[in-house]
């Protein structure tokens, strides 16, 4: 019931994204719906004869516009408003996500320990791999390979993420800028992926509001970067195809992140907010983004695409994500199950 909850927020904020600015951009709206397939609940209103509605499968959402996927001679059309206008409402849902998981995020560091961490080494643990390699207690570790990082978030996540090989490091030392050239980390595995480990500590940072906001900023930033790495990792070979994780999957770590805590369920919440903004403004059909595409194409060549082509493709579009849903739901599973009967 948790993870339905969460997923009903993460999809009521989206629609509400576009509803709100599909009325103030006065297009007309038929239905405003949570779910998909039949209904399981609906009411007309009377004021604006808009229907709200609540299907049975609880993935997904939509506004249903005026003149959205069909010819319409109406005024509030949503096809008769400018092109800006149009895709305003289009990235509406997604921007709303984004700023959900902003302002999780903005809760989980103001109610963090009373310090921050910075990028400022403090201390090495025994044996430090990276000490041998030229990094001094006092070093503010400004660059990793070539990602600029400024929390000790970002720094930790950096080193995981390329310190599986010798890298380079930019630090500011004495007012300094100096670039410290391959500098090792230790390794280790989890599964079948090699990550570096960070093998120092970092000085503390005074909470206050303007390190409150820096840290909020800079994770929200690192979390879309990880779903980029992620993507580009998948796409590489880096990440095998076990590691993508449907609503089951989603489930389960949200289960387990509520037996773990307040502050990881947040997390958890965060990071899903922040996932569906981001993946949803990728330019892939039946997504905001490739609505968002053929909007871009009509503003440069100055003409409407035809609207039975666009309906074609994101109806394409549809058919494959549903395929790709059913696949990691299976796959997702499969795991479950395999886990359930290892630990019997």
């Amino acid at each position: 019931m948790l993870s339905l909850f969460i997923f009903g927020v993460m999809i009521l904020v989206h629609e509400l994204g576009h509803f709100v600015s599909a009325r103030l951009c006065g297009v007309g709206v038929r239905e405003f719906s949570i779910g998909m397939g039949p209904r399981a609940f609906s009411k007309t209103s009377k004021k604006t004869n808009i229907r709200y509605s609540l299907r049975l499968l609880p993935i997904g959402g939509s506004v249903s516009m005026v003149g959205e996927d069909e010819e319409s001679d109406a005024k509030d059309a949503f096809d008769k408003i400018s092109v800006p206008r149009r895709m305003i409402i289009i990235v509406s849902g997604a921007i709303m996500n984004l700023l959900l998981g902003f302002l999780i995020m903005f809760i989980i560091v103001l109610s963090s320990t009373p310090q921050l961490s910075s990028n400022v080494v403090a201390q090495f643990k025994d044996g430090a791999m990276s000490s041998e390699s030229g990094l001094m207690v006092g070093d503010r570790i400004v660059r990793v390979g070539r990602v600029y990082v400024h929390t000790g978030f970002d720094l930790a996540y950096e080193i995981m993420s390329q310190g599986y090989d010798a890298l380079d490091l930019t630090v500011i030392r004495d007012g300094e800028q100096i670039v410290l050239t391959n500098v090792i980390f230790p390794v280790s595995t989890e599964g079948k992926i090699v990550i570096g480990d960070m093998d120092f500590f970092v000085l503390g940072e005074a909470k206050t509001f303007f390190s409150v906001i820096k840290h909020t900023w800079y994770r929200s930033i690192f979390t879309i970067k990880l779903i980029w790495d992620s993507l580009i990792g998948l796409v590489s070979g880096r990440y095998g195809f076990e590691m993508v994780s449907g609503p089951v999957g989603i489930t389960r770590d949200i289960g387990n992140a509520a037996r773990t805590g307040a502050t990881n369920l947040l997390f958890i919440c965060a990071m899903i907010s922040i996932n569906l903004g981001v993946i949803n403004l990728l330019p892939l059909p039946a997504l905001d983004g490739g609505r968002l595409l053929f909007l871009l194409i009509e503003a440069a060549q100055g003409r409407p695409i035809n609207k039975n082509i666009e309906a074609y493709v994101h109806f394409i579009g549809i058919i494959l994500l549903f395929a790709l849903m059913f696949i990691i739901t299976v796959k997702d599973v499969g795991s479950i199950l395999r886990q359930w009967y290892t630990t019997r």
